[in-house]
């Protein structure tokens, strides 16, 4: 039901990942879900700084939604080395609707919970989160 949605739980965890990304750089991305058992919102996947967008891109389930940080490294046209924190809401076409509710109405408040997200996401499928559209965002 959707109030027990809305109720989501978040782990200290995610938040704790998050404020590592983004103060200490220590994370290239995570990736969240929610855990049906503990009726909560956890940090799955963890993507070091060497990896990169294909690795992200990579870590997002076909048929699952999620949700997730990547921390976009960039130069821009002046030479200025600048840095983007995107949060992505991935919900596949493909993915239970039961799910995909859950993951909707729980975003927002999940949101909240990490300071410091300078651009949002929504991705239905590899396309609408691919590499050239992380690029036309952040500038």
């Amino acid at each position: 039901d959707a109030n027990a949605a809305s109720g989501m739980a978040v782990d200290d965890e995610c938040k704790l990942k998050f404020l590592e990304l983004k103060a200490k750089r220590t994370h290239r991305f995570i990736i969240y879900k929610i855990d049906d058992k503990k009726k909560m919102v956890v940090v799955e996947k963890v993507g070091e700084p060497a990896l990169n967008y294909e690795d992200f891109a990579a870590s997002l389930p076909t048929n699952e939604c999620r949700y997730a940080i990547f921390d976009y490294d960039f130069v821009t046209e002046e030479n200025c080395q600048k840095s983007k924190i995107f949060f992505v809401a991935w919900s596949p076409d493909t993915a239970r609707v039961r799910s995909k509710m859950i993951y909707a109405s729980s975003k927002e408040r999940f949101k909240r919970e990490l300071d410091g997200i300078q651009v949002e996401l929504q991705a239905t499928d590899p396309t609408e989160v691919g590499f050239d559209v992380i690029q036309g965002r952040a500038n």
